[in-house]
């Protein structure tokens, strides 16, 4: 399936690049497409993650945090 943007309904992720992780929230190592998220950084290791439509909140890429080594977590 196709995650979408709660506010607009902008196609953000694909259900397979989803992946269990011990966060609550869905976790993914990359997004839909290269215009689906913008990105700022917030902090070192985190970049602050908005709809690439919109701009509603989205959460959090955490750099070099995903299931393989050098990949992200959304």
């Amino acid at each position: 399936g196709i995650y979408v943007c709660a506010k607009c309904g902008h196609e953000l992720f694909s259900s397979r690049a989803k992946y269990e992780h011990s966060s609550p929230w869905p976790a993914f190592t990359e997004t839909l497409r290269g215009d689906s998220v913008a990105k700022r950084e917030e902090r070192p290791g985190a970049l602050k993650v908005t709809c690439g439509k919109c701009g509603n909140g989205l959460g959090h890429e955490f750099l070099n945090d995903g299931p393989r080594r050098g990949q992200s977590r959304f």
